[in-house]
């Protein structure tokens, strides 16, 4: 009779000690103290790895002239003379509100015309011609035309050494705009219906329910451009015979990369600080923009925006 008696879950160090599963896999099993300290400290070991060089730009950014010519590991005196530099002469003051605003008005725009675009090759059944245009999207994802081509197309619009040139022809990304049109079908249709139903317009559906619905997605590709049109550097150099029209990204490039003169990028009536520390303050200016958008777009990754549209 006791053996047909449920014996209770075994808890605390007991259930660490309950024998494995013969048909468990080892690393489902409970590992031991050792091993947890040991993957602690290797977690921790790649931690300070990854960020040192993060830090390390940084606080050289910061370094005063003494402690950037010692050559240390890291900085143990600082000062701003770097950045007062580069801010009080006009070429990253500038190259800055450049790159704001590509980055502004691209990614507005590319969400605009991928968000669309999207829409309509969302029902190929309904829409004529939907296929067929759906096909052409998909072929840019395996073929490209090439420097060259892109550069005479370029040319014959008219939009050399214009703003324009680094918008329009990375306006709508092939692969955000398959994304996003499997997120848009992945949409109840029978809310969709309902509305048609009541009489709302494709607008008034794309614009009131879809659109709202989508926001973790939209916020992810909102990242994509924004992100790719403040890094793009190479069409930039392309398109753009005008220096005083040149981005961040391509100002990072001559003077951190290519390691053209800093004299020309800092401020004429201040000491010149030390080279490496310059460079430094240039990288820091150049992502530090970028990087205050991640936690905008953070919280919506995970969120179920699906959650309660429909009952029943």
């Amino acid at each position: 009779m006791a053996a047909l008696l449920p014996t209770a879950a075994p808890t605390g160090e007991t259930a660490d000690r309950r024998p494995r599963h013969p048909g468990r896999p080892v690393w489902m099993g409970v590992p031991s103290k050792p091993v947890q300290a040991a993957k602690a400290l290797t977690i921790a070991f790649i931690v300070l790895v990854m960020l040192y060089p993060f830090v390390y730009v940084i606080a050289m950014s910061f370094a005063s002239r003494e402690a950037a010519a010692s050559g240390g590991l890291f900085p143990t005196s600082f000062s701003l003379d770097a950045y007062r530099s580069i801010l009080g002469g006009d070429v990253v003051t500038r190259a800055m509100l450049v790159s704001i605003g590509i980055t502004a008005v691209g990614t507005t725009l590319s969400m605009i015309f991928t968000t669309t675009l999207a829409y309509g090759l969302m029902r190929t059944r309904d829409v004529p011609g939907a296929k067929f245009v759906l096909v052409l999207v998909l072929c840019t994802m395996l073929f490209g035309a090439g420097i060259i081509p892109n550069y005479l197309l370029v040319r014959s619009l008219g939009m050399l050494d214009t703003y324009w040139s680094l918008i329009i022809p990375g306006l709508i990304s092939a692969f955000n705009m398959v994304v996003v049109r499997n997120f848009f079908m992945g949409l109840p249709s029978e809310l969709l219906e309902s509305a048609r139903l009541d009489g709302a317009s494709d607008l008034r559906i794309f614009t009131q329910i879809v659109l709202p619905l989508s926001k973790a997605v939209l916020a992810v590709i909102a990242l994509f451009y924004a992100v790719g049109y403040w890094n793009a550097f190479f069409n930039a150099m392309i398109y753009l015979n005008d220096t005083t029209k040149w981005p961040i990204q391509v100002v990072l490039n001559q003077y951190v990369v290519q390691g053209s003169a800093l004299t020309s990028i800092q401020a004429p009536d201040q000491p010149p600080p030390p080279g490496q520390t310059l460079q430094m303050a240039v990288i820091v200016v150049a992502t530090i923009p970028i990087l205050l958008l991640y936690p905008f777009a953070q919280r919506y990754f995970t969120k179920g925006v699906l959650t309660g549209a429909i009952k029943g």
